[in-house]
């Protein structure tokens, strides 16, 4: 996995510059990007080199690969301190990762960025089930990933203008509307639904309806839950 895990931390590195990282915080990001896939080697090759879909128990030891790195470099006193950033490279902004299942509000920056570096260079690379997607194709199916809520927008931005593909406009998350993120905000601060028709001059039936398309889009289901979204998203100060 050497040109793999060097494609994963020359992206990374980039995004992290780009992100205003500091020198030093860029050299560790850049190490952990290094050895983000050590755990690998507690996963048979055979697994990996399989073309067709791998069952349940098989993608379960997929799985591990994340904790075996985090196992090795604990032991390793010079490189503990990568453990966390190098073994979260599959979680994923709405929690739904592995091995920990961190959400964003969980995951530093350097966690976010490592996961999408991985995830861009995976999708430019050859895979025995697949051909290597091109880097135009690659930055739409890694934006897609953003929208759906599953990686960090904004580090998937920066991978990709590391990657040396445009920076993509910053959209809305989840697919929300604009009218959307207004009652979102709104009801994140606490305004009941007639104040928020008031403010915005709509009923308070639309308003309902608003709610609605927001907590199917978001997958949360109280007010505390999308304002917590809205502070993930930057909606929010």
């Amino acid at each position: 996995m050497l040109g793999h895990s060097e494609h994963v931390a020359a992206l990374a590195a980039g995004a992290g510059r780009l992100a205003g990282l500091d020198a030093a915080a860029v050299v560790e990001l850049r190490c952990a990007a290094l050895l983000h896939d050590l755990g690998r080697v507690g996963v048979p090759s055979s697994i990996w080199d399989r073309p067709g879909p791998l069952g349940i128990a098989e993608m379960e030891r997929v799985r591990m690969h994340t904790y075996w790195t985090q196992r090795v470099l604990d032991r390793v006193p010079a490189l503990a301190h990568l453990a966390p950033i190098a073994s979260a490279h599959h979680e994923r902004a709405d929690g739904t990762g592995y091995h920990r299942g961190d959400s964003s509000t969980q995951l530093p920056l350097a966690a976010r960025i490592l996961a999408a570096a991985d995830t861009f260079a995976a999708l430019t690379e050859p895979r025995a089930h697949r051909a290597a997607f091109d880097p135009q194709a690659a930055a739409e199916l890694l934006m897609k990933e953003a929208d759906d809520g599953t990686l960090d927008r904004q580090s998937c931005a920066l991978v990709i203008e590391a990657a040396g593909q445009p920076r993509p406009r910053q959209g809305l998350p989840a697919g929300l509307t604009e009218r959307e993120v207004e009652v979102l905000c709104l009801a994140a601060r606490g305004l009941r639904n007639r104040e928020i028709a008031e403010r915005l001059r709509i009923s308070d039936r639309t308003v309902g309806h608003h709610l609605a398309h927001i907590y199917n889009k978001t997958g949360r289901r109280t007010r505390a839950g999308v304002a917590v979204f809205a502070m993930e998203h930057g909606l929010l100060p």
